[in-house]
This record gives C-alpha cells, structure tokens and sequence, in this order.
C-alpha cells in the first residue's frame, strides 16, 4: 500500500498530468464528461464505463478524447490526476498509519 502511495505521489509531482491555471479558468467539463473522469479515476475500462453508465463504448471513446484534449493530457491516468489536481476528485487511496 505504502508503495501505491508512494508511486502515485512521485507521479503526482511530475510535470506531465499537472495543469497549471493560476490567473487563467479550468476547462468546462459537461456533466457526462464528469461521469467518465469519475469512472476513469476509479479505474474502470472504457468497455466497463459505457456498462455503468448505459452508453456505447465508442461513445466513451468520444468523451475521453474530448477530456484528454480539454485537460491537456497523452492519456487516460493524466486525464486522472489533472482532474485530481484540479480539485474535482478526491484520492482514491488512503494512506496507513506506520
């Protein structure tokens, strides 16, 4: 578990994934795209999403490639940790008393 943290922590620090917005406004996401990102940080499959919130898989598709374009991010895991970063999702993982 440490090692999750860990991992993620050191990603979270990296440049990629870190949008900087100071002085200028986040991206508008539509409430769907929300839904996706949510899905996305929880780390379900597109194929698993679509099933989960009742929509094609390509439709899916649609919505990350519009996510990925508004965050400014190469994929799915920096789509998740910009959006983190941001403020609109919380960590996943908790981190264990030594």
């Amino acid at each position: 578990m440490h090692f999750a943290m860990d991992l993620h922590d050191s990603l979270d620090q990296q440049a990629y994934g870190r949008i900087d917005h100071r002085g200028a406004e986040p991206p508008r996401l539509t409430p769907t795209q929300m839904k996706v990102l949510h899905c996305v940080h929880s780390g379900l499959l597109n194929k698993q999403i679509a099933y989960e919130l009742g929509m094609a898989e390509a439709t899916v598709k649609v919505h990350m490639t519009a996510l990925m374009r508004k965050l400014n991010v190469r994929n799915r895991t920096q789509a998740a940790i910009a959006a983190r970063n941001l403020g609109w999702l919380r960590p996943t993982l908790s981190r264990v008393a030594d």
